[in-house]
């Protein structure tokens, strides 16, 4: 990648610089691979190094770059695609490969859960943590909430907690007979712990995919699952499963 001087143009200095960044990324740069450090690419573009931190945040905020603590600023794999249609295959306890439980407990779940899943406010409930990786990293991070009615026979499990009860739990779910789920996805932040699960700062931004699971003609249980914006790209079945490169976007723009 030579020397670029950036021309005047009408859009924020850094935001052209990050158009530049990405088109170098494409042709100059691996997948893995570290970027120089700021003071060289800078140098390179003759940029302040606070515009080129602008324009690094905006790439990492699209997924393009990767910061890893005591590697520096690595160019980031595509973005990893989750299917998030409803499917028999994607009931919890189904599939124990894509999700790996981490821990269970017993909590009074939040307000707009306890109303999803229509248990009283006080109501304890089964609190089941999973999370999914790709490409080797922590892509999501799931809050599973299912009450006892929809695992009655939990009780004679010897669990008491952990990943082993989580186990459990989930076993026991996968028994139901699904009736149907609904979805719904938004934009948010990620929370402390979230964070930490996900290898992310607080704050991050993050997709939020709540889905109820029905069966026995009530709500069965309550998945609060968070994704790294950065890494995923949301499908929705074969239909929805449709790749963009990067060529392609700067083409439409």
């Amino acid at each position: 990648m030579g020397t670029t001087q950036l021309e005047t143009v009408p859009e924020p200095k850094y935001w052209h610089l990050k158009t530049v960044l990405s088109e170098a990324l494409d042709t100059d740069f691996a997948v893995g691979e570290i970027l120089p450090n700021e003071r060289d690419l800078a140098a390179r573009f003759g940029v302040a190094r606070a515009t080129l931190r602008q324009a690094l945040e905006q790439l990492e905020l699209e997924g393009r770059l990767q910061r890893r603590r005591g590697v520096g600023t690595t160019v980031a794999p595509p973005r990893v695609g989750v299917d998030v249609s409803a499917s028999r295959s994607d009931w919890p306890g189904a599939d124990q490969h894509a999700w790996q439980p981490t821990e269970c407990t017993v909590a009074v779940p939040p307000a707009a859960v306890a109303a999803h899943l229509g248990t009283e406010p006080d109501e304890r409930t089964h609190v089941v943590r999973r999370v999914r990786k790709g490409h080797d990293q922590p892509v999501a991070a799931e809050l599973l909430y299912v009450p006892a009615a929809s695992v009655p026979a939990l009780p004679a499990i010897d669990a008491p907690s952990g990943p082993a009860l989580a186990r459990g739990v989930l076993r026991e779910l996968a028994r139901l007979e699904p009736e149907g789920q609904d979805r719904a996805v938004e934009l948010g932040s990620a929370g402390a712990v979230d964070a930490k699960e996900l290898d992310r700062l607080p704050g991050a931004p993050v997709l939020v995919v709540t889905t109820r699971y029905f069966a026995g003609g009530r709500t069965a249980a309550v998945s609060v699952a968070t994704y790294r914006a950065d890494t995923c790209r949301l499908t929705f079945g074969a239909q929805g499963d449709l790749e963009i490169s990067h060529e392609e976007q700067r083409r439409a723009s």
